[in-house]
């Protein structure tokens, strides 16, 4: 699962509301009526703690036991920052103690018939007693419930996607199938999880996946693994090779251009892609699979393996080295508040990043360029920006780079 992110100092009023909004709404899917969430008399369901406020909603926390609670805030993900982890501790000590009686006083009590809630219905098809803890996510397209699903001892054994729209359940569906086909697969360099159960409740795509032990001490990563967990996945479904312009993949993503031509940012997205087939010319390409969003949020490398997660974006027939040029891309952003440069440094090393993968000397940059348009195409058809996304406007840091090497090519 993607990890919890520390919230900012101070959020403005829009944002404290959207995020309040959100909140309620997530709520409503998982207790539909007959259930109460605003502690109305009734059959206790569950309790929650709002992690850190009601303001800033980010963790709902099962506070009916202090083990569990404590697990919930510990075990959902490893914070990426020393101050992210000390927050993250605070709270931990916090449930542990008792202390979260004084400390976190936003809660939520949910009353009703548990069996018209995702605790009864999670319960019903694992076949055990469990908890539930929800994250809530920034905003985002692709935003949906995730639940941390833990046992009476305080372990947790699984994590669970709820699809709410169009978009969510696609990509719920998209998910349960690679990780079926993943499974299947003979992976070696790489941990990832199994599918506990998939199916439908009240109009919600349901995904339930083992919990990969994130928790473990992380061990150094280093590019000679993450090179080999890449290239591992890259071949789990076969290879084949072609130029580009009579390749599947050329066919699929002008299909996916010509979907967004509609768009402003969208009418220069089929033209750049153009030139960049008609600049490869007869250059031979490789094709393989992708996770389709490797970044270092989702993932964790431990001692014994690599550790990935959030498979929803995987493909087959894809060019290879596209897990190497998003995982680049995404490092540079989670580092610098310059978008911009980001995607102009991932460009400029994309002949050290593709040599691993096979790539020909003449096929690296154009490699780099075509995954830029198909983050591109996937941002407008995800309509990203409509949904608020931090990076959703591709005017402000994609589209001048790509447009400009397209151009220079």
């Amino acid at each position: 699962m993607s990890p919890v992110k520390t919230a900012p100092a101070e959020l403005t009023a829009g944002d404290a509301a959207l995020r309040t909004q959100y909140l309620n709404e997530v709520l409503d899917l998982l207790y539909p009526w007959p259930c109460r969430t605003d502690g109305s008399p009734g059959t206790p369901i569950a309790e929650y703690l709002v992690v850190p406020d009601a303001r800033r909603p980010r963790l709902l926390v099962p506070s009916a036991s202090r083990r569990v609670a404590a697990a919930a805030v510990r075990r959902y993900a490893e914070p990426q920052s020393r101050a992210a982890r000390l927050k993250r501790d605070a709270v931990v000590a916090a449930v542990r103690t008792g202390a979260s009686a004084v400390l976190l006083r936003d809660r939520v009590r949910v009353t009703g018939p548990f069996s018209s809630s995702i605790d009864g219905h999670l319960s019903e098809q694992l076949g055990r007693e469990l908890s539930v803890s929800v994250h809530i996510g920034p905003a985002r397209a692709n935003r949906k419930p995730v639940l941390q699903l833990i046992d009476a001892d305080g372990e947790t054994f699984g994590f669970g996607k709820l699809g709410t729209g169009p978009l969510t359940c696609r990509l719920i569906r998209a998910e349960t199938a690679a990780l079926n086909a993943l499974g299947a697969s003979g992976l070696t360099r790489l941990a990832v999880p199994r599918v506990l159960h998939a199916g439908e409740w009240r109009g919600l795509e349901v995904l339930i996946q083992s919990a990969l032990p994130v928790w473990l001490p992380r061990a150094r990563l280093t590019q000679r693994r993450l090179v080999a967990a890449m290239l591992d996945v890259a071949g789990c479904c076969g290879y084949t090779t072609g130029p580009l312009d009579s390749s599947g993949y050329w066919q699929e993503l002008r299909g996916r251009l010509a979907a967004v031509t509609g768009r402003p940012e969208g009418a220069g997205l089929g033209p750049a892609a153009e030139l960049l087939v008609k600049h490869a010319g007869d250059t031979v390409f490789r094709y393989g699979s992708w996770h389709g969003d490797w970044a270092p949020w989702n993932m964790a490398n431990v001692a014994e393996t690599l550790l990935v997660w959030d498979w929803e974006r995987f493909a087959t027939g894809v060019p290879m080295g596209f897990d190497a040029v998003h995982h680049e891309l995404q490092r540079r952003i989670q580092a610098t508040d310059d978008a911009t440069d980001a995607v102009e440094q991932t460009v400029r090393r994309a002949g050290e990043l593709l040599v691993p993968f096979g790539v020909p000397p003449a096929g690296r940059e154009v490699t780099a360029l075509l995954y830029l348009v198909d983050l591109a195409a996937r941002y407008l058809t995800d309509r990203q920006a409509e949904a608020g996304a931090r990076l959703g406007v591709l005017g402000t840091w994609l589209l001048p780079v790509l447009v400009r090497r397209v151009e220079e090519l």
